[in-house]
């Protein structure tokens, strides 16, 4: 089977640089890796500059890359390929029966999850990776799980059997402590959905599936829950009906799920200390007495008066947090703020000065695992940051492609 790839909603390539181990040498991108990416989709709505979309042609090529709204595809058109691989937003999934026409379903304008549905409908590839914050397993608040049970459906309809694990990779020895549910799936089509049939749920999660043999965890788990999604008769009735406490492992198989809390089981950890640039850095980046003044109020523990809507009056707490940030410990989960004078920035001590100091872009590339100056393809230094806040971790990436190539070999 050859190794061909389709990377949708693909901001700077954080799939791409993952699977294929990508190095950025000269300014002269070297891809490392066996896939063959043969089409890609980065559109940014409501933005004038397409930054992502920049940094992605500029390294790898504008020839097959697209730069317009998902929904205006034709679906049809895109390459066939073994592999479809995205990291889609959290929205709301819920879906609603139409008045005017009973087979019509309302709801699905705008949240990109149902362009993958309709990819996946159409072009029936093989496997399938993707990636989403934690909190998709639990959303929404009020029906607990509906949104990943939707989801889920979605597969189970096209024909796909399904594993997923929340992920910290600060827990692998990765530099951030990034939480982030990492979905794969399986069409009924491949000789691995039959290898995975003939083995029981659990054996799946703990010993034979995916994600163990990178990622493994200690062989028990904490709470478990066994539910199903294939006995609602349709998308609607998963959207008015389906409650499932997911946990992060889990496993669809044939509509029946399967999903457990588990714990890492790993010891190497990646210190803050090592991404830092050894150079002498720009003095932009160091606080002045005022901005200290300011993260030593942000960072620190307090109690905020504060009233509810019905007037009762309350105290919003806030924790400490290390200020400076522990150089002997990963980084904390970066946010699009990143640089910002706010409580969720990093502050770091100086390799050089010792003074405390914004991190810069180059390390902000480096807790995330992209190549020195990955971003610096026009944008601004805010905009540079603000894309690593929003990317994957390609450590995380580069450890399940490779367990994915050993099971397309097996597919030959």
């Amino acid at each position: 089977m050859k190794k061909t790839c389709v990377e949708l909603f693909a901001g700077v390539g954080g799939f791409r640089c993952g699977l294929n181990k990508v190095t950025l040498i000269d300014n002269k991108v070297e891809e490392n890796g066996n896939w063959k990416f043969v089409w890609a989709n980065q559109w940014e709505p409501a933005t004038k500059t397409q930054d992502a979309y920049i940094c992605y042609g500029t390294r790898f090529g504008f020839k097959d890359v697209s730069n317009v709204d998902i929904f205006e595809v034709d679906k049809k058109e895109i390459p066939d390929h073994t592999l479809l691989v995205g990291g889609f937003p959290c929205q709301d999934y819920s879906v609603a029966q139409t008045l005017s026409n009973s087979k019509g379903i309302e709801g699905k304008k705008g949240v990109l999850w149902w362009a993958i549905e309709e990819i996946l409908a159409i072009k029936q590839p093989p496997f399938v990776l993707l990636e989403n914050v934690d909190r998709l397993l639990l959303s929404p608040a009020k029906q607990r799980g509906r949104d990943f049970g939707m989801i889920l459906r979605s597969f189970y309809e096209n024909g796909y059997d399904v594993q997923w694990r929340v992920i910290n990779a600060g827990e692998y020895g990765l530099p951030q402590k990034r939480r982030r549910t990492y979905i794969f799936a399986y069409h009924k089509s491949t000789n691995y959905y039959k290898e995975m049939r003939n083995l029981n749920d659990r054996d799946v999660i703990f010993k034979k599936g995916l994600f163990v043999k990178q990622f493994p965890i200690k062989d028990a788990y904490e709470a478990i829950t066994k539910s199903s999604i294939k006995e609602y008769k349709d998308l609607i009735e998963v959207s008015n009906m389906f409650k499932c406490e997911f946990y992060n492992a889990g496993i669809m198989a044939d509509g029946g799920i399967y999903t457990v809390k588990t714990r890492a089981d790993y010891n190497l950890v990646y210190p803050l200390r090592k991404i830092r640039e050894e150079n002498e850095v720009e003095e932009k980046y160091f606080l002045s007495d005022v901005q200290i003044e300011k993260f030593i109020f942000l960072k620190g523990s307090k109690k905020i008066p504060r009233v509810k809507p019905n007037g009762e009056p309350y105290y919003y707490s806030e924790g400490a947090m290390p200020f400076p940030d522990n150089l002997d410990a990963p980084a904390r989960t970066m946010l699009t703020s990143e640089g910002g004078v706010s409580r969720t920035t990093h502050v770091i001590e100086d390799l050089r000065t010792k003074k405390p100091r914004l991190l810069t872009p180059i390390e902000c590339e480096r807790i995330n695992g992209f190549p020195d100056n990955w971003t610096n393809t026009g944008m601004t230094q805010k905009k540079r940051n603000f894309m690593m806040g929003n990317a994957l971790v390609v450590g995380i990436i580069e450890k399940i492609g490779e367990e994915i190539e050993n099971i397309i070999k097996k597919e030959d």
